[in-house]
């Protein structure tokens, strides 16, 4: 894969945005909207169990700006980047959600679970927009 290197500064550039805006979205429902934090209700609590919808929407919005940024540094953009930028992209998702998410404990932290079973439809959702995404952009790109 060309330009590896600007691939994955521009994916973790949109991991850490949809990420952010799940964690400020939760926030605002806890303090502006007092909906329940994981403290006073099971699981992540009520603020983060009403953003999960909205989730899959995050991704399909910003990975394919940013893979647009990343196509933008090719002169053409081959069919075959595309298929690698999706496996490399969606797969490093996935590995890393399992390490970032369930494995290593944290107060935001998942059982396997509550991440690949509660977690449904949406985080297979997200897994699709990911892997999907490049071939969005590419399909942009080609009109």
């Amino acid at each position: 894969m060309e330009k590896f290197g600007v691939s994955m500064l521009y994916y973790w550039i949109a991991y850490l945005i949809v990420t952010s805006i799940g964690v400020l979205h939760t926030i605002f429902n806890i303090v502006v909207l007092h909906m329940k934090s994981m403290k006073d209700s099971p699981g992540m609590g009520e603020g983060y169990e009403k953003t999960k919808p909205w989730h899959p929407l995050y991704n399909i919005i910003i990975f394919p700006i940013f893979a647009y940024f990343y196509f933008s540094a090719f002169e053409t953009v081959s069919f075959q980047n595309v298929i690698y930028t999706s496996l490399i992209w969606g797969t490093i998702t996935v590995v890393f959600d399992v390490i970032g998410w369930v494995l290593i404990k944290h107060p935001w932290s998942l059982t396997f679970k509550e991440f690949y079973i509660d977690y449904q439809p949406w985080i297979t959702l997200i897994y699709i927009t990911i892997y999907a995404s490049p071939f969005i952009t590419y399909g942009i790109i080609c009109l």
